[in-house]
């Protein structure tokens, strides 16, 4: 399975993995699904972290380089197609990152791991909620 996490998720596994569902960590560990993470969720962690939202255990660049050379997720590209179909998710809210994350994983045929009621209601791509 090709999982797409959503930032809280990422986040999560890395540093309160007991938030995380048995069913989700089962599927993240895994050996044979494949991680994927946005760059839209690194863009999200950092704005939260300049509004105080999340504290890190250290400057949250380091904290970010040192998460992706310790996991081996792969980097969904950010694609014209994907901007285009961000605009037509679906999706009530106007969260620009949720938008971005559902179009790629409806783009990229990738299930969106996520435990964010406003992203499973009535979707139009693959999906797996904590």
């Amino acid at each position: 399975m090709k999982l797409l996490l959503d930032t809280h998720i990422w986040v999560w596994s890395v540093m309160e993995a007991s938030r995380l569902s048995r069913r989700v960590l089962a599927h993240l560990r895994h050996p044979q699904n494949e991680l994927w993470l946005s760059p839209i969720s690194i863009w999200e962690l950092l704005n939260l972290c300049s509004k105080g939202r999340i504290e890190l255990n250290q400057e949250p660049a380091a904290w970010v380089r040192s998460v992706l050379s310790a996991t081996p997720f792969l980097e969904a590209p950010l694609t014209h197609e994907i901007a285009l179909e961000s605009h037509f998710t679906g999706l009530a809210q106007k969260d620009p990152a949720d938008r971005l994350l559902a179009a790629t994983a409806k783009v990229l045929d990738l299930t969106l791991v996520t435990a964010d009621e406003n992203l499973v209601g009535n979707v139009n791509w693959k999906h797996l909620q904590n």
